[in-house]
């Protein structure tokens, strides 16, 4: 039979001093170790947090934005103005330009008569009605 180890309080160990500043730095680096993996852990847990409030901000946004929700920006409201000024500018001058579509055609009709009436106004100064 074997006995049992017994340790107690008294009991001296030796151990070389290379042995023992091994074994410290062991479990320095061990704990070095531990808590930077720790720290890691806990930025990218902060990281995945803040991306995931974002995401929902971002997915209440795309839905409700689209349907008028949320209002509008200054920068639309804006623009909204802008296009319904352009709107009204481009009325006035498609009326302007249905006003001018006849116009080519009354200035040919108009040019025909003038050169008519130099014609009629030559016979007539010809004809002797001129030579007062």
């Amino acid at each position: 039979m074997t006995k049992p180890l017994k340790i107690s309080e008294q009991a001296a160990v030796q151990m070389p001093m290379k042995t023992v500043a091994s074994l410290i730095m062991m479990v320095a680096i061990g704990t070095w170790a531990y808590f930077g993996l720790h720290e890691t852990l806990n930025a990218h847990s902060t990281k995945i947090e803040l991306m995931q409030k974002d995401l929902e901000h971002n997915t209440e946004f795309r839905i409700k934005y689209p349907r008028g929700e949320l209002g509008q920006s200054s920068g639309e409201a804006e623009l909204f103005m802008l296009v319904e000024h352009m709107s009204g500018l481009i009325e006035s001058m498609d009326e302007e330009l249905k006003g001018m579509r006849n116009n080519k055609i009354n200035i040919d009709f108009l040019k025909e008569q003038v050169s008519k009436l130099q014609v009629d106004v030559e016979k007539l100064i010809r004809n002797g009605n001129g030579d007062h």
